[in-house]
């Protein structure tokens, strides 16, 4: 039995001497799996690269691992493989992803969510408030909404009780509404540490945690390159 799919690759190990382990976010929602045999030739290489869009088909065999077999898709890596930013956030969003759904587990539109904001970030050149927004999505599409529309009157949200409030406290930062405006032409430090880590502590405390998991070192890396930038 064969299924054909489109999807991202989030995920890839060696399997035995010249085989590839792979798994995918699919255009159905969900994590597949499965085997790229001859995966180490150059050939095969230079399609299952970590963040390259794949049209793939599944090989359902009864006793064996799955099958794959791909070929490249649009939208195409090349566009930003000079740009060190992009690049760094391209696997930053996979390794997210490749965390916040497990295999077996459907989360309806996750595909589309992370298809739309990479397109975005692939084409524009002020893409760093489309990331904000679609870390916040994505912590809505799995279960841990942060609802700063309906709080947009309060600025502050504290990281002790996971909510917003009209004044300060120890345990609470300024919310950074503006990385969330396109239209805002300044981006500060603090801002955007401030957003870090509001993401970091919802994710970890409510979705990380409960896996005993933790953020991955793709995510750290992309953070520092950004606040470098910055500073």
């Amino acid at each position: 039995m064969q299924t054909k799919y489109r999807g991202i690759l989030l995920y890839l190990k060696v399997h035995k001497e010249n085989d590839l382990l792979v798994k995918f976010l699919s255009n159905s929602d969900e994590l597949i799996s499965g085997i790229v045999y001859g995966g180490l030739s150059k050939k095969k290489r230079n399609i299952f690269q970590i963040g390259y869009f794949l049209d793939f088909e599944v090989s359902y065999k009864s006793n064996r691992p799955s099958s794959i077999n791909a070929e490249l898709s649009k939208p195409f890596i090349s566009k930003i493989i000079n740009d060190k930013y992009k690049l760094n956030c391209l696997i930053c969003v996979t390794s997210l992803i490749n965390l916040s759904i497990i295999e077996g587990q459907k989360i309806k539109n996750i595909f589309y969510i992370v298809e739309n904001f990479l397109l975005n970030m692939f084409n524009n050149k002020k893409w760093f408030a489309d990331f904000c927004s679609f870390l916040f999505q994505l912590l809505k599409i799995i279960g841990y909404e942060i609802d700063y529309l309906e709080a947009k009157n309060k600025k502050y949200f504290d990281l002790d009780l996971l909510e917003f409030k009209n004044v300060i406290t120890k345990t609470s930062v300024e919310f950074p509404y503006n990385l969330l405006d396109k239209n805002n032409v300044k981006i500060d430090t603090v801002n955007v540490i401030n957003f870090f880590n509001i993401f970091e502590t919802v994710y970890l405390r409510n979705h990380l945690s409960n896996f005993n998991l933790r953020l991955p070192n793709q995510y750290y890396l992309f953070k520092k390159l950004i606040i470098d930038k910055i500073k």
